[in-house]
């Protein structure tokens, strides 16, 4: 049988988070708190959605003028200005002089790793100010 060309590639280390998670799913103490990934849960542990989340949701379902195309590279316009607005406040001086740009990412990491080359290869910054811990996608040498 042929060696996988994968067969040298060491396991990467875990990411904190996961086995904090995976730490208190394996727990069997009966007041244990999940204080990992940052979501609504029921009293069972279970992710738990909003309502409202939901009610969109069936109604995203159900609209037929939606048609899956891809968005423009700095995402959806009308979303990105509300979430600009709803940051800083839509009476706020950089709003109203169009001094504002939001892009939308996916993930909060994602926006992370897209700021970060921004600024490395367009501004060329190249300090970086993280925690320690940090999220497994966040490379020292990058």
């Amino acid at each position: 049988m042929a060696t996988s060309r994968f067969a040298e590639v060491q396991q990467g280390a875990p990411i904190e988070v996961f086995a904090v998670s995976k730490a208190f799913s394996d727990s069997t103490h009966q007041k244990k708190v999940n204080l990992s990934v940052g979501a609504y849960r029921t009293d069972e542990g279970k992710p738990w959605v909003l309502p409202v989340v939901r009610k969109v949701e069936v109604e995203l379902a159900a609209d037929t003028s939606l048609n899956h195309e891809y968005l423009p590279i700095l995402g959806f316009d009308a979303f990105s200005t509300a979430a600009a607005k709803m940051l800083l406040g839509a009476s706020h001086p950089v709003i109203a002089e169009g001094k504002v740009t939001a892009v939308q990412t996916l993930s909060g990491t994602g926006g992370l790793r897209i700021a970060a080359d921004f600024l490395g290869h367009v501004l060329k910054y190249n300090t970086v100010y993280y925690s320690t811990p940090t999220w497994g996608s966040v490379e020292e040498d990058s």
